[in-house]
């Protein structure tokens, strides 16, 4: 299926883009893609009534519809009906939570051109109106995930802006994000920062 955004230009989806020969993966596989691996979570995190957080449906226009029998219909071709925000919200402790979650390759930093202004506005307005906003990046190669608060991020974004680097360094982000712990149920733990931040 295609789809595109509202400008025309094709959309490629995280796991198309980091691993185009996808494979089924078993929990124990690094392989397997921070979606999954965040939506196995908060299954997880669901099921033990511990949180409310889902990953944040897309609006689509649907433009090509194919018939090949009466009782099945094929999309051939959608469109973004509008930017996205981010990827993940709910609702943990009382508390509004939101999230953007990334991949990348890069040993040593995160570019910033893997996130959008329409997000770091969003961010923004999350925690102006007394919500938790976040990041949370996978260095796919490292085999790490990190958990950046969302004012660290607007910082860096906002460096940009003013002629700075238009990368995260990986440094930087040891330095004032938080390295997930990472095990099996959940898989990745990333309310257990939220604890220590937010709730201890």
């Amino acid at each position: 299926m295609s789809i595109r955004y509202p400008n025309g230009k094709p959309y490629a989806s995280e796991k198309e883009i980091h691993n185009p020969y996808i494979k089924n993966h078993t929990y124990s596989n690094r392989g397997m893609s921070l979606e999954e691996e965040l939506n196995e979570t908060n299954e997880y995190y669901s099921a033990a009534d511990i949180a409310c957080i889902h990953k944040k449906p897309t609006p689509l226009q649907i433009v090509k519809v194919d018939y090949p029998q009466r009782s099945a219909a094929v999309v051939r071709e959608a469109y973004f009906k509008q930017p996205s925000t981010t990827d993940y919200n709910g609702v943990y402790k009382g508390r509004y939570i939101d999230f953007e979650a990334k991949e990348t390759k890069n040993k040593t930093s995160f570019p910033l051109q893997n996130l959008h202004l329409h997000q770091i506005e969003h961010m923004k307005q999350v925690l102006q109106h007394g919500g938790i906003a976040f990041v949370i990046i996978k260095f796919t190669l490292h085999n790490e995930i990190y958990f950046l608060d969302a004012k660290h991020m607007i910082e860096y974004w906002e460096r940009q802006t003013n002629g700075g680097r238009k990368s995260v360094t990986k440094q930087e982000i040891e330095t004032k994000g938080y390295l997930i712990k990472c095990g099996y149920r959940p898989r990745v733990d990333y309310l257990h920062v939220l604890d220590t931040l937010y709730f201890s």
